[in-house]
């Protein structure tokens, strides 16, 4: 990939495609003036739990057609600790469950006002745990073509969509807590607790 950006959304708690994107390109412009999208990754995640996969989903009040930074979370449905306790059921046993899930954990408990807020402290201490270092920057409006020296990733990665081919993901497979077969492209915690400082490398063989 010759370009030196590459233009995408906010996730919560991104799959592993979202970083081998990010680890191809020396700038990341994140974009801040797209309205919210129901139904996408932009507040929810998967992860593998006991029986099966979950999806943990942070319920928003949504009115209408709203930007993606006027999105607020609701705190009236009971998200939280279904999400901490879900994370814990999953991942506990995992090896190095005990060494980064406090540093989630004391996102979450800030209890942000703003998705927005919330999904780009999460990216940061992913960044970090991954120790993906790169230039981080956001878009000044919206454009639906993005310049000439930019990869334009924004709404390809989607839950619903289940066919790679048409991109330039690879499933990567690793040892994971439960389950015989494995299951590729779920959070990227699912990645951090189970192989933690081989994380980065696997995160790069993702992306052709």
């Amino acid at each position: 990939m010759q370009n030196n950006s590459i233009i995408i959304e906010l996730h919560y708690l991104p799959c592993i495609e979202y970083f081998g994107y990010l680890s191809k390109y020396k700038t990341v412009f994140i974009e801040k003036h797209e309205h919210y999208v129901k139904q996408s990754y932009r507040n929810r995640c998967s992860i593998r739990g006991a029986n099966k996969i979950e999806d943990l989903i942070v319920p928003v009040k949504h009115k209408g057609k709203q930007l993606i930074t006027d999105i607020e979370i609701d705190y009236h449905q009971k998200w939280l600790g279904t999400h901490t306790r879900a994370i814990m059921s999953a991942y506990g046993k995992a090896p190095f469950y005990e060494y980064f899930n406090e540093e989630f954990l004391n996102i979450l408990r800030k209890r942000h006002k703003w998705l927005f807020d919330l999904n780009l402290e999460l990216l940061t201490i992913c960044l970090k745990l991954l120790r993906m270092e790169f230039e981080i920057k956001f878009t000044d409006d919206f454009d639906k073509l993005p310049k000439n020296d930019q990869i334009d990733v924004r709404g390809l990665i989607h839950p619903k969509r289940k066919d790679y081919e048409q991109t330039n993901y690879i499933s990567f497979e690793y040892s994971q807590v439960f389950g015989n077969n494995f299951v590729g492209n779920l959070s990227v915690i699912d990645l951090l607790f189970c192989t933690g400082s081989q994380s980065l490398d696997i995160v790069k063989n993702t992306i052709r």
